[in-house]
C-alpha cells in the first residue's frame, strides 16, 4: 500500500543529505567539543560551522545562536530565562491565546511563581491585533511572546509590527518560529525579535536539537546549570551530530526557499479548493492568505476528526486533527476554540500539512478518497439523519 504523509507540521523526514552530513560525528569525529585535543577541536569546528549556517538562515550573528534540545526547550528558555533575568524590572508577560503548549505551559508555571500573564485574544482568522499588544503593556511588562505562525491553523502573525511596538517600549520580544524557519523568509532584524525559537525536526533535520536565537544584549538567565557550554548560556555537552544535521538542514532550506514556497502554495490551494468543492458543510480555518504555504486546516460538520484520521490511515493517508502534542487528548483544540469555533466544530477539524516530498498525485489521491470517507462517516452519524444538502 502506498502511504501518503501529510503531517509535516508534526515532524519531517530527515533529508538524506542531512543524514550523510551527520554520520561521521557518531563514530569517526566523535569528540567532545569542549576537549582541547584534536578529536575535540574537530567536533568544535563542526559545531561552529553549523552555528554559522543557522545564523545565515535567519539573518543573525553566529554568537547569537544557542543550541538546545528542541523547540520546547527554546521556548522554555526564552520565557523563564527572560522572566528571571528581568524580575527586578517587572513581572508582567504578554502572550497570545493560541500559542504552542511549550509557551502556554511556561506561562502557567510562571503565573504560579507570581508573574502576571496577559493572554491576548485573536480574531476569527487567528490574528493578534498589534494594537491589543500596545494596550496591554504596563510599566511592569518585561516580555512579549507571540508565535510567528500557528502550528494548527497556519496563520502568520504581524510579527514585525509587534516588534516595533516592543522596541519602542523597551520590552524583550520573543517569537516561536518553529513552523516558519526554513519554510518562509525569517530575518530576526526585519521581524524585530530579541529571542526566536527553532526546531531541527520541523525543517528536515533530526529530532532532539533546536535553537534559541538571543539578540546581543538581551538579558537571559540560564536555567540549565553545569559546564560552560554555549558561552555559559546552556550547560550540557552539545549534541554534535544533531547540531551538524540542523546546520545542514538550515543550509538546504535557504537554497530554494522561494521556489519551494510557491510549489507548496499551489498544492495547498488545490487541496483546499478541492475539499470545499467536493464536500459540503466544510470551511477553512485560519487566514485565507496570511497562512503558511503548506497548511490546510478544515472543519467538517457532523464528523469527528479522530474518525476521519483513523479511516484515512487505514488506506495509507497520514494527517492529524491538530498539533501532535495534543493528539492523545480528547479536549478540543485551544486554537480552534480561540478563533470562535464551537466544541463540536473543533472536534471535526482536520489538518493536512505538506512538505518537500508531497506530490500533486498525492493531493489528487486525497481528494478522491476523503469525500468517500466523510460520506461514510456521515451516513453513520445520527446528527445527519434529517440533514438536507447545502
Amino acid at each position: 500500500m502506498q502511504r501518503i504523509y501529510l503531517d509535516y507540521a508534526a515532524t519531517t523526514p530527515t533529508d538524506p543529505n542531512v543524514v550523510q552530513a551527520m554520520l561521521p560525528y557518531f563514530h569517526d569525529a566523535f569528540g567532545n567539543p569542549s576537549a582541547i585535543y584534536s578529536y575535540g577541536q574537530e567536533a568544535k569546528n563542526a559545531l561552529e560551522e553549523a552555528r554559522g549556517k543557522v545564523a545565515r538562515l535567519i539573518g543573525a550573528r553566529d554568537e547569537e545562536i544557542i543550541f538546545t534540545s528542541g523547540g520546547t526547550e527554546a521556548d522554555n528558555f526564552a520565557l523563564k530565562g527572560a522572566a528571571y533575568a528581568n524580575q527586578k524590572k517587572g513581572n508582567h508577560i504578554i502572550t497570545s491565546a493560541i500559542e504552542h503548549h511549550a509557551v502556554l505551559e511556561s506561562c502557567k508555571f510562571l503565573g504560579k511563581m507570581g508573574y502576571k500573564i496577559t493572554y491576548l485574544p485573536v480574531d476569527k482568522y487567528g490574528l493578534v491585533d498589534p494594537d491589543s499588544v500596545k494596550k496591554a503593556i504596563t510599566d511592569k511588562t518585561i516580555l512579549i511572546s507571540v508565535m510567528h505562525a500557528n502550528n494548527e491553523i497556519g496563520t502568520i502573525q504581524p510579527i514585525s509590527e509587534i516588534g516595533k511596538i516592543a522596541k519602542e517600549a523597551g520590552i524583550l520580544f520573543h517569537s516561536d518560529a518553529v513552523q516558519t524557519a526554513g519554510h518562509i523568509p525569517v530575518n530576526v532584524n526585519e521581524l524585530g525579535v530579541d529571542l526566536l525559537s527553532m526546531s531541527g525536526h520541523k525543517l528536515y533535520g533530526p529530532k532532539g536539537v533546536g535553537v534559541l536565537y538571543t539578540r546581543k544584549g538581551s538579558k537571559l538567565t540560564p536555567f540549565m546549570h553545569g559546564g560552560g557550554q554555549e558561552r555559559g548560556r546552556r550547560a550540557s555537552t552539545e549534541n554534535v551530530p544533531g547540531i551538524v544535521g540542523l546546520g545542514q538542514a538550515a543550509e538546504l532550506a535557504g537554497q530554494d526557499l522561494e521556489g519551494e514556497t510557491q510549489r507548496l502554495i499551489g498544492l495547498r490551494d488545490k487541496l483546499i479548493s478541492g475539499i470545499v468543492q467536493k464536500v459540503d458543510r466544510t470551511h477553512l480555518n485560519g487566514h485565507p492568505v496570511k497562512r503558511l504555504p503548506n497548511n490546510v486546516n478544515i472543519s467538517v460538520e457532523f464528523v469527528e476528526g479522530e474518525s476521519m484520521c483513523l479511516n484515512m490511515d487505514i488506506v495509507g493517508i497520514c494527517a492529524s486533527t491538530g498539533s501532535a502534542c495534543s493528539s492523545g487528548s480528547l479536549e478540543a483544540s485551544h486554537v480552534l476554540l480561540a478563533i470562535g469555533l464551537e466544541h463540536v466544530q473543533a472536534h471535526g477539524s482536520l489538518r493536512f500539512t505538506l512538505g518537500k516530498w508531497t506530490t500533486e498525485e498525492e493531493v489528487e489521491k486525497v481528494l478522491e478518497i476523503l469525500p468517500r470517507i466523510i460520506g461514510k462517516l456521515r451516513a453513520m452519524s445520527p446528527l445527519t439523519k434529517n440533514l438536507s444538502p447545502g
